[in-house]
């Protein structure tokens, strides 16, 4: 995942689409995307040129690629993964970015953003299937559990995250027990699980220029 030193509020701004980078912040009156919802600089507001096919490609591969959090590389690799595979190239793409361990920790409730949850698992506060595993990319498998480890349970950010789980809520191929801080991975994703409005073939269509 790219460190990104600006304000996440500004990438909301530009992509013209709330992304959700700042966890309980984006829920509320503050955000400034709802104050705001026009692209950030001096000009926004005044901003209406038209987008050529390219423009409008690029700002769906920037945008898919800010909601994860990858840098430019990490994307494109992703990218290769997916068209060596079998299956629709696009949906490989997605179902791969929504298997990173980050992401997984974010989804069960454990973060609030997947910024948070990157910081979280380098910082090792996570087991899969009993061991540690403390790189964000981990892509987890069908029947793999996540759980906080023993001597973060009581870590605030955690604990915070937890209990503003159920505005976000839990998809339906993750199982979160809460009780027990962890969560199993009862299927794969599917296409239908991603709820955020992406279109994934225009990234297919930008790369396969």
């Amino acid at each position: 995942m790219a460190i990104h030193r600006g304000s996440d509020c500004r990438i909301c701004r530009r992509e013209n689409m709330k992304l959700f980078l700042k966890g309980d912040r984006c829920y509320s009156d503050k955000c400034a995307f709802d104050r705001r919802s026009y692209p950030p600089g001096e000009h926004g507001e005044r901003r209406g040129r038209k987008s050529s096919d390219y423009g409008i490609q690029l700002r769906e591969k920037q945008k898919i690629k800010r909601i994860y959090g990858l840098s430019e590389k990490q994307f494109h690799l992703f990218f290769e993964r997916a068209e060596r595979q079998k299956g629709i190239t696009g949906t490989n793409l997605l179902i791969a970015l929504e298997r990173r361990l980050d992401n997984v920790v974010y989804r069960l409730g454990f973060a609030n953003s997947r910024s948070q949850a990157r910081q979280l698992v380098q910082h090792r506060h996570f087991l899969v299937n009993g061991r540690r595993v403390n790189i964000p990319s981990f892509q987890v498998n069908v029947g793999d559990t996540v759980e906080v480890r023993e001597g973060s349970r009581n870590v605030p950010v955690i604990q915070e995250a937890l209990d503003a789980v159920v505005r976000r809520g839990v998809p339906q191929w993750l199982d979160l027990e809460k009780d027990r801080l962890r969560g199993v991975v009862k299927s794969l994703p599917v296409r239908e699980d991603l709820t955020m409005p992406m279109q994934e073939q225009l990234v297919v269509e930008l790369y396969s220029k």
